[in-house]
């Protein structure tokens, strides 16, 4: 194969969207070295759909078979009032929004299958992180936090929604990062209620709590949604964010206090806000940013994996069609990812509005139209309906063959 230019590349985050960028870097003749802040792979993780065309991008990638082994098998969902009662309940895949090909499956399953395509042959730094950039004429000087210095002909920020990355090459996230007036957490919890493959969800007032089991997890997850003002918290001490999901949530029915009860032993506790990434431009100079680090669509849009996948695929992809010419890459990486983001950002703010209703009578009004639609014929179809939009945006946008002669 004709060796590219500008192939040495520093990827920051070995997520989904750094994983399947460096698969696809290696299959373009480019040389990924992929730095990750934790100490290992981040196992486990809540439940994610792939959809549209980053189906195409798995199929791509050769282990769509793989994806399908590793799905969660969630048979189905119930909404419930405060005292357990089944108002209403749907197979699988209509109550996660799915249709034909889409896949779910566990984060951390999807993860560990893309980085086992790229491990003998990427290189991996784990437990390290990137200090500081300094860019020059024919290259980045990346100080790690290990301590030692290296130059790449181009750097990928894939380090999330608070991509210390984007901090260095564009400033703080405050420009970028905008909150959608939410908070979500997700954890780990013992599957008390003997759930087999199924999801039960709760709605309150501004607050939204559920739990499910999956085929891969013998214990269950609990996620919950939530409307607030700004939080000021550290983000790196989980005891005050511990706190602060407790006091959102007291006094609520349901199951709710026992899943908080277990919020302590939980090894893998997560809290946010929920928040969108919107800049301009997505690159400065031989620095380049990719999945949420560049337009994060919030949980609440339900693409962010798709957008990770596809982004991965498309910014590699342009990078050999340019030959390494990075200015021009980056240029048609955001021309062709701008409008597909543009479309699944709209979900965000949208969905969120049915996961979270803001008053008792939206909350009465909803249990009471599921309710009517779960004892009517074609239930199905009147949810396919719904999440027409879902599936509009996750077909935004039309994969180019990148495949170099």
């Amino acid at each position: 194969m004709e060796q590219v230019k500008n192939r040495r590349v520093l990827v920051s985050g070995a997520g989904i969207a750094g994983t399947t960028l460096a698969y696809w870097l290696l299959r373009h003749g480019f040389e990924p070295t992929v730095v990750e802040r934790a100490p290992a792979l981040r196992e486990g993780g809540y439940k994610i759909d792939v959809r549209g065309a980053a189906l195409e991008v798995v199929k791509r990638m050769g282990v769509m078979a793989e994806v399908r082994r590793e799905r969660t098998d969630v048979r189905g969902g119930s909404v419930v009032t405060a005292t357990g009662k089944r108002v209403a309940s749907m197979d699988g895949d209509t109550f996660g929004g799915r249709e034909g090909e889409d896949a779910e499956i566990l984060r951390g399953d999807l993860n560990r299958i893309l980085y086992d395509l790229t491990k003998g042959e990427a290189e991996y730094l784990f437990d390290d992180s990137v200090v500081s950039l300094e860019e020059g004429p024919d290259g980045v000087e990346a100080v790690f936090e290990s301590g030692g210095r290296r130059v790449f002909d181009l750097v990928v920020g894939a380090d999330g929604l608070h991509s210390h990355t984007r901090a260095l090459a564009f400033g703080a996230e405050e420009r970028f990062v905008h909150d959608l007036g939410y908070y979500v957490s997700i954890y780990s919890v013992p599957n008390h209620l003997d759930l087999d493959r199924w999801e039960l969800t709760y709605v309150s007032p501004n607050r939204t709590a559920l739990t499910y089991s999956t085929a891969k997890d013998t214990g269950a997850k609990a996620m919950f949604l939530f409307a607030s003002g700004p939080l000021e918290y550290d983000r790196r001490d989980p005891v005050a964010q511990k706190r602060l999901l407790a006091e959102a949530y007291a006094g609520e029915g349901w199951e709710v206090p026992r899943l908080l009860a277990a919020v302590g032993e939980a090894p893998d506790f997560y809290f946010d806000s929920l928040s969108q990434v919107r800049m301009d431009r997505w690159s400065k100079g031989r620095t380049v940013l990719a999945g949420d680090a560049a337009h994060c669509a919030s949980p609440a849009s339900g693409q962010g994996t798709s957008l990770a996948l596809v982004g991965g695929y498309v910014l590699a992809g342009e990078l050999a069609a340019a030959d390494g010419d990075h200015e021009a890459a980056f240029a048609a990486y955001e021309s062709a990812m701008r409008p597909f983001v543009d479309e699944n950002q709209k979900l965000g703010p949208a969905n969120i509005k049915h996961m979270v209703m803001r008053t008792r009578g939206q909350v009465w009004i909803q249990l009471k139209l599921l309710a009517l639609m779960n004892r009517l014929p074609g239930k199905e179809k009147m949810m396919a309906k719904v999440l027409e939009p879902i599936h509009r945006a996750a077909n935004a946008i039309t994969l180019e063959e990148y495949e170099r002669p």
